[in-house]
């Protein structure tokens, strides 16, 4: 049995998504666009982390210590260069609190990579 949760991300109004990109049906990405996107999505590429993102999200509070985190089958190093890679890509965002680390997912640059890929504005064949 899964003890999986699903948990809502909070609702950011469109004032407050950082444009990145324009959707993918606008037209061909710039250079610059594509490349910021292939970062992100990069960074997400990478099982572990995609488990640590999963579980910073669905911490609750919305955001999760680095000690609440780390088992994810790998050493306390890679577990900080993962989730170095996610907040260079701007997918986090951290805070240092004494000894310990809290991280928050960055809920405008997740909005903003599911506007890009958002298919609403054109059909589907």
């Amino acid at each position: 049995m899964s003890n999986s949760e699903v948990v809502e991300l909070p609702f950011l109004p469109d004032s407050d998504v950082v444009p990145c990109c324009p959707p993918i049906t606008a037209g061909e990405l710039s250079r610059a666009d594509a490349e910021k996107m292939a970062a992100m999505f990069k960074a997400l590429s990478d099982p572990v982390r995609l488990r640590l993102f999963s579980k910073v999200a669905s911490h609750p509070g919305g955001e999760a210590c680095v000690c609440d985190i780390a088992d994810v089958g790998v050493s306390q190093p890679t577990v900080s260069h993962h989730l170095k890679k996610l907040r260079e890509a701007g997918l986090l965002t951290s805070e240092r609190r004494g000894t310990w680390v809290y991280y928050q997912v960055a809920p405008s640059v997740v909005a903003a990579m599911a506007a890009m890929l958002d298919l609403r504005g054109r059909p589907v064949p």
